[in-house]
């Protein structure tokens, strides 16, 4: 596949990332207080302390930052957890202590006026419609059973994506979502003419049988993501796809440019790199607990300067880093030079020891 993408240059200097970076924050306040200034009895779950941003032509008022699907160090709240499987077995979703900790998660995002969850894998998705069971009401529910959708080569018809989607709807007793984001390819190819076709047909379907009210995708394919916007402005609605303390926008054929221009919603993932951002475990007695709140602050408000993001969506496992990232929002407008250069120093040590798996991350360095 052809990439032109800027990643392919030179690494970014400091005097790069700071002036790249200042140009982004010029325009932080337009971005999140014209959003915040909407009525707020239309903002679900408000907060005063929280602040909302327009899902692009969804209409909706998500909170600026929320929860993400992954819960990859829950270990280190629960130990040995993950014992029996890795932090994404389906048998986690039966364990009374993993099932108190996402309901009891999900309460403290409300408490702080977080009004959306990403759940993206079939476990993902069985622990959140658990977690909002009598209250479905108070949480937008982003929905994406991956193991099948596009990025299985099986479930690539339209016919094959609904059955997937009705598969996965009655398992997790659900009526409908309001956001269903197929996932497709992560990195590396195009989905060709006809998959595309049959992806779209799936959503515009769903929306109309009343399972999804909004419709989407998430890639982490910058180019087939920018193509799908443009030809398909109707059913792309909002996209899901990666977005760190490191990402960019790109001189020239940016993907912001079409994100703008087609009024769509962005929900970033991997804002903390994985878990490369941070140079602790994530336990609440690690000794750089406080590095990382920190690291974890500048990374959320960085990614908030640009106003075409409608949200972070990081994986929290405890109350304390729930009440450090909504801290990050009260933060936000003062990220001057000197919280710009300690970024810079994070993320030339995030980028050094990203492992093998995340190394695609560095292509989303321009976007």
């Amino acid at each position: 596949m052809a990439n032109h993408c800027l990643s392919n240059a030179a690494p970014c200097t400091r005097r790069d990332f700071m002036k790249s970076a200042a140009l982004t924050v010029a325009g932080v306040a337009v971005g999140i207080s014209a959003s915040g200034a909407e009525a707020t009895g239309k903002i679900l779950n408000h907060n005063a302390s929280m602040k909302y941003r327009r899902l692009g032509k969804t209409g909706l008022m998500v909170s600026c930052v929320c929860l993400g699907g992954h819960w990859k160090r829950l270990d280190t709240v629960i130990p040995g957890l993950f014992k029996t499987g890795g932090w994404l077995s389906m048998d986690l979703v039966t364990d009374p202590d993993f099932i108190k900790n996402r309901y009891d998660m999900v309460s403290k995002c409300m408490e702080t006026g977080m009004n959306y969850i990403d759940a993206c894998t079939g476990p993902e998705v069985m622990a959140y419609s658990k977690a909002l069971k009598g209250r479905r009401d108070q949480m937008f529910l982003g929905y994406s059973w991956y193991e099948k959708e596009a990025r299985n080569q099986e479930w690539r018809s339209t016919k094959k994506l609904l059955q997937g989607l009705d598969e996965g709807l009655k398992q997790a007793d659900l009526d409908y979502v309001d956001l269903w984001r197929i996932t497709c390819h992560e990195q590396g190819g195009d989905h060709t003419f006809t998959e595309s076709e049959e992806i779209i047909a799936a959503l515009d379907t769903a929306k109309k049988q009343g399972k999804a009210r909004f419709t989407g995708v998430s890639s982490h394919n910058r180019r087939w993501l920018k193509m799908m916007i443009e030809q398909y402005p109707q059913q792309m609605e909002v996209v899901v796809t990666p977005y760190t303390s490191n990402t960019k926008k790109r001189p020239t054929d940016s993907l912001f440019e079409a994100v703008k221009r087609c009024d769509v919603g962005i929900f970033g993932i991997k804002p903390f790199a994985g878990t490369s951002l941070f140079k602790g475990d994530s336990s609440p007695t690690s000794a750089e607990a406080e590095a990382d709140d920190l690291r974890a602050r500048l990374a959320i408000r960085y990614i908030l300067s640009n106003e075409a993001v409608t949200a972070p969506i990081p994986g929290l496992v405890n109350f304390h880093q729930v009440e450090n990232i909504a801290k990050a929002v009260d933060e936000h407008k003062k990220l001057g030079d000197q919280g710009l250069e300690a970024l810079h120093r994070i993320n030339q040590d995030t980028w050094a020891k990203l492992p093998a798996n995340y190394q695609w991350l560095k292509d989303w360095e321009y976007v």
